[in-house]
């Protein structure tokens, strides 16, 4: 199988989801099933098949984390320079709005477009990959044609 990129950022966080899961949620949702057990009927017990559920649903990302994390190859982007590479944070500038927006160039695993983080297979981060600061950018995304100039690529 293919290797996973991501930050030392998204593996750790990654990394705490997991134990957090092995460790208080997976105890937790365990006591819930035997509460719920002990109310009798299980054919007929809500709380036991929710509580059932939710357990599927824990041990499936347990699954889940412990996989993405068994591939992932952890870049430290401190290590780059120049134009624009994984881990690159870069600025730019909707030349349509003067909108400044910055990003981080993460791994598919760890992105969150709310927090800045952009998956590196998006049609915005393959038009930056490979460009310098002062370059333009023209990218077709779900909301229509934009155009970026890259203000700044920094490597954190």
């Amino acid at each position: 199988m293919d290797k996973i990129p991501v930050t030392r950022r998204g593996f750790d966080a990654l990394d705490a989801e997991l134990k957090q899961l092995k460790t208080e949620a997976r105890p937790a949702i365990i006591v819930e099933i035997a509460e719920a057990r002990a109310l009798g009927d299980l054919s007929e017990n809500a709380e036991y098949h929710a509580a059932r559920e939710k357990q599927g649903f824990i041990e499936g990302r347990i699954k889940e984390l412990e996989g993405i994390l068994s591939l992932a190859e952890v870049i430290d982007p401190t290590q780059f320079q120049g134009s624009v590479k994984f881990g690159a944070t870069v600025t730019v500038v909707d030349e349509a709005t003067d909108e400044e927006k910055t990003w981080q160039i993460v791994g598919e695993v760890e992105a969150n477009i709310e927090q800045g983080l952009l998956n590196i297979r998006s049609p915005i981060a393959r038009a930056l990959i490979g460009k310098d600061e002062g370059d333009s950018v023209d990218v077709v995304t779900p909301g229509g044609r934009k155009s970026y100039e890259i203000l700044s690529v920094r490597y954190l």
